[in-house]
């Protein structure tokens, strides 16, 4: 079998900031002997990541002497190019997006994540003269859902993007991925529970599992605190529909409130709903 992780041509390497997609990474580092040319790692921050995450896309570039690209989402649609100093880290890029749209995200709508970062990724390199380009994505063998999604579908609705899963393709699972950072000397700042990284992506994202969020909250109240703020703005003003990240489930205020008593509201096993800002 051909190595999936060898570089030919036009290619973008999609960083989530997650160890997945960290691994994804060193793997086409190691294949290609380096970066090969015509290749960019892009990380498309949305503000609402967690600090670790951003420490862990620095200690990336720095440790194996890679450049990564920071782009975030602006106004209208367009990018800028930040690093790990001037990184939004107050939901300002995803803040933005709301105010355009006048609705939020939800289950059954996430423009969050094709806007704030598959787009926002196109846009950065069609800026740069691109035209058709392989696009690395960091999903592994045991997500099998995510993977078909990908294979049925490889240009995602864009024009001269070939996307790729090339750990899904050589056999990587989760266990594969934890060994490999079990052997490094650095590492994502963030635990790992039950072999995923529940702190990971967007600090409070509605596509967590209710029972997720809340215990996330309770760890640090503040969380909640842009997420209130969001469904409040949008609340308040004359659009009714899309006024909830969550129609079928509790505002963000109300689990703020649940938060406080030790009631057990949610279903700890429910799984999360599948989305494509990775790991």
């Amino acid at each position: 079998m051909s190595d999936p992780f060898k570089i030919d041509g036009p290619t973008c390497i999609s960083f989530s900031g997650g160890r997945t997609s960290a691994y994804m990474l060193w793997r086409a580092l190691q294949s290609n002997g380096g970066l090969p040319e015509e290749t960019l790692i892009v990380f498309a921050n949305t503000g609402k990541e967690a600090e670790e995450t951003l420490e862990f896309v620095r200690e990336c570039s720095l440790r194996w002497m890679v450049p990564i690209v920071w782009v975030e989402y602006t106004a209208g649609g367009g990018v800028r190019i930040v690093d790990f100093e001037t990184a939004s880290r107050k939901g300002e890029p995803f803040e933005a997006l709301i105010q355009k749209r006048q609705y939020l995200p939800n289950p059954v709508a996430r423009f969050c994540t094709t806007e704030l970062k598959i787009l926002t990724a196109v846009r950065y390199l069609r800026g740069l003269g691109w035209e058709e380009w392989d696009n690395l994505i960091g999903m592994r063998a045991d997500e099998p859902a995510r993977v078909a999604k990908v294979r049925a579908s490889p240009s995602g609705g864009t024009k001269g993007v070939e996307r790729h899963v090339p750990l899904a393709t050589a056999g990587i699972s989760v266990q594969d991925v934890l060994e490999f950072w079990r052997g490094q000397d650095f590492d994502l700042g963030l635990p790992v529970i039950n072999g995923k990284t529940m702190h990971g992506n967007c600090d409070l994202c509605f596509l967590k599992p209710p029972a997720q969020r809340l215990s996330l909250i309770r760890e640090k109240p503040s969380r909640a605190v842009w997420w209130i703020a969001q469904e409040a703005s949008i609340q308040s003003s004359r659009i009714v529909d899309g006024a909830r990240f969550s129609k079928d489930g509790p505002s963000y205020a109300q689990m703020l409130a649940y938060s406080q008593s030790q009631d057990e509201m949610f279903d700890p096993d429910e799984e999360a709903i599948s989305c494509f800002c990775g790991d």
